[in-house]
């Protein structure tokens, strides 16, 4: 029954509750689209490569929440300096994930898995983290709904690994009620000291 879910079932489930979800949330989108216009001199969207299920390169749609702010050298910013008061607000209620039910709609990704990280980070995983990829990228997942920024990278991708070998139905059902119940609390959305998560720097020899 998993295998069946894993390999035909769960793309059928993203996509009609993604769906669902995206005409629910049609309002919301569109005056979180216009304040992020407003504060980010018309762009509330960026486009951003990141690595798929086996390592495909594909265009996640994110909100714009930091501006582009710049030192003399011409170097971006911190991300705690760049992020706008309306971009804080969109990360602390998760509404930043929404544009992602476009990239859940189109196939790229899927509502539950492994969150979709930056393709320089290709070459820093050890095999067992890579495993992460077997799967399609989630807008929420397992390492989410147990800590998210708060948690270390090696915990995030051990987590990662431990849901591809366990993805269920009924996993999933409990990992979208967790992040319902995260998202009220706002909790795990930065780790200690920074705006967001540090970088990955790759594993220690």
């Amino acid at each position: 029954m998993k295998w069946l879910y894993r390999n035909f079932f769960k793309r059928a489930f993203d996509f009609v509750l993604s769906v669902a979800a995206f005409i629910v949330l049609l309002p919301v989108f569109l005056v979180v689209t216009l304040l992020l216009a407003i504060a980010n001199d018309g762009k509330p969207f960026f486009l951003q490569p990141r690595p798929g299920k086996h390592g495909k390169i594909f265009r996640v749609i994110k909100y714009k929440t930091m501006n582009d702010q710049k030192d003399a050298q011409g170097n971006l910013l911190p991300d705690e300096v760049r992020l706008t008061p309306v971009g804080k607000f969109v990360r602390k209620t998760s509404l930043d994930e929404v544009p992602q039910l476009l990239n859940v709609i189109i196939g790229d990704m899927s509502l539950i898995g492994p969150r979709p990280l930056l393709v320089e980070y290709l070459p820093l995983y050890n095999a067992e983290q890579n495993r992460r990829h077997e799967v399609r990228p989630g807008i929420t997942g397992w390492a989410q709904v147990n800590g998210r920024n708060a948690i270390s990278w090696n915990a995030k991708f051990a987590y990662d690994v431990w849901y591809v070998d366990h993805i269920s139905f009924l996993l999933d059902l409990k990992i979208i009620f967790m992040t319902i119940k995260k998202i009220f609390i706002s909790e795990g959305i930065s780790a200690e000291g920074v705006a967001t998560m540090p970088k990955f720097q790759g594993n220690e020899r």
